[in-house]
């Protein structure tokens, strides 16, 4: 088994399948908004600052911390800021576990961010579809997973997807709970060379030039306060790159 992973919950219905997964299975487990309430033994809990109060838990462990906008913000801008990583909270999570945790494997679950019509939304019932939301930064889920992926790689970190669901948002590989409790290190090393294999070797760094080109960058993070000075079609663009980096992306 690989000791060094991560496991981060969202709040899609599929979330309750960590229940039973073991503690010893992950370093840490970082729980997003409501997630929290899916089990008990989580070490953080991340929300956004409009988090209502009524929502968050009324007592923590001491092994539990809550990570805040002025935890997250600042290692979020480490990577290039908000407008190019994806203003919603399961990229949010990510980078500032690969910032802050630095580990080998990032596994999700509960972030498939798909929400079929007139189906349950999240596993406490039906909520706001947060990532779908019209925002500058959210025009392609999809690129904004490979963007993660990409940063996840040169750490040589994994990021894998356990959700067994028909469709998700997120790039990454599936692997399940089972196969992730049998990864060996080799097999670890062999799914980074992998993964690092399928992008374009000169893509990426040509667009995070044109990130940076473009400049939309804010030290508060509150993008949301400077649209007028952001161009969504310029950010689409950014996006459409991104989706050319990546093998599997562009075959499908």
């Amino acid at each position: 088994m690989l000791s060094d992973s991560i496991l981060i919950i969202g709040s899609a219905p599929n979330a309750i399948e960590a229940k039973p997964w073991s503690k010893h299975a992950f370093r840490h487990m970082i729980a997003i908004n409501n997630a929290w309430q899916v089990r008990d033994d989580w070490d953080y809990l991340i929300f956004p600052d409009d988090f209502p109060v009524e929502r968050r838990p009324a007592l923590l462990s001491k092994q539990q911390q809550i990570v805040t906008s002025a935890d997250y913000v600042p290692i979020q801008n480490d990577y290039g800021g908000f407008v190019y990583a994806g203003g919603t909270m399961a990229f949010t999570a990510a980078y500032w576990a690969l910032g802050q945790l630095k580990p080998k494997l990032i596994a999700f679950i509960g972030c498939d961010m798909v929400y079929p019509a007139g189906s349950k939304t999240h596993f406490y019932g039906t909520g706001t579809a947060d990532p779908l939301r019209d925002d500058v930064s959210l025009q392609s889920l999809e690129a904004k997973s490979l963007r993660l992926q990409y940063y996840a790689s040169i750490q040589d970190c994994l990021c894998v997807n356990l959700s067994v669901a028909s469709t998700s948002r997120l790039t990454f590989p599936r692997v399940h709970y089972d196969a992730l409790q049998q990864m060996t290190s080799a097999k670890y090393r062999a799914l980074v060379a992998l993964e690092k294999s399928k992008f374009d070797a000169s893509k990426p760094s040509q667009v995070l030039s044109a990130e940076m080109a473009l400049g939309y960058y804010f030290k508060t993070g509150k993008y949301w306060d400077h649209l007028s000075e952001i161009c969504k079609q310029s950010v689409y663009e950014i996006d459409q790159l991104w989706l050319s980096t990546y093998e599997d992306a562009k075959a499908s």
